[in-house]
């Protein structure tokens, strides 16, 4: 699955004639399902858009708040063409999910946004429909996203996901071998005792 995220301060959906949605400051998603997505990449899609921090705190630092710190809108624009190929100079869409089964899991993606967050701050385009898409791209701040299980092949994976997943095994590790030192204390004099700087948990520790 890929998200295109963007910080806006407004942005509208058009179809036709008829607006149908409408948002102040927030985010902007368009999102793009393709034939392999499973219920793991939309969880980790909609984790990611509520929680990334792209806006300020309340002392002007940036990146410190997110979306639902800040009690935004989010309006998620269903997006097919994100799941495109290049044959030559035309996009080809095979990759996109087939509209039969992406409306309802499109339609599954919102409700949990919903039940994260506040159902009434989370709007939606038209499934299907020629829209016209405006926005106020705010800073500008786009982000691309795409969801870790949708990258087979281990060599696609950033390697910031990578050093997130190694983040992940260290902290559980540590936490682990803690449970296991407060069941066993440990004499001072033990030249064995660890001192927690050895290994990756050092290097892996909060400044």
């Amino acid at each position: 699955m890929k998200a295109i995220i963007q910080r806006v301060t407004n942005a509208t959906v058009t179809v036709g004639e008829e607006q149908i949605s409408s948002i102040g400051r927030g985010l902007c998603i368009l999102l793009g399902i393709s034939v392999e997505d499973t219920k793991r990449d939309a969880d980790y899609i909609v984790r990611k858009i509520l929680n990334m921090r792209l806006f300020e705190d309340e002392n002007g630092r940036p990146w410190n708040k997110s979306v639902m710190d800040k009690e935004f809108e989010v309006l998620c624009v269903s997006q097919f063409t994100l799941q495109y190929i290049l044959k030559g100079n035309k996009p080809d869409f095979h990759l996109a999910m087939p509209a039969e089964l992406a409306q309802p899991f499109y339609d599954s993606i919102l409700e949990n946004m919903k039940s994260t967050y506040k159902p009434e701050l989370i709007k939606d385009g038209k499934f299907g429909a020629h829209m016209q898409v405006q926005i106020q791209n705010d800073g500008p701040v786009t982000i691309e996203l795409s969801s870790p299980a949708a990258l087979t092949d281990p060599k696609q994976m950033s390697k910031q996901e990578k050093q997130q997943q190694r983040k992940e095994k260290t902290r559980s590790k540590a936490s682990s071998e803690s449970s296991r030192e407060k069941s066993t204390p440990r004499s001072r004099q033990d030249p064995n005792a660890s001192s927690g700087a050895e290994g990756d948990v050092s290097s892996e520790r909060e400044p």
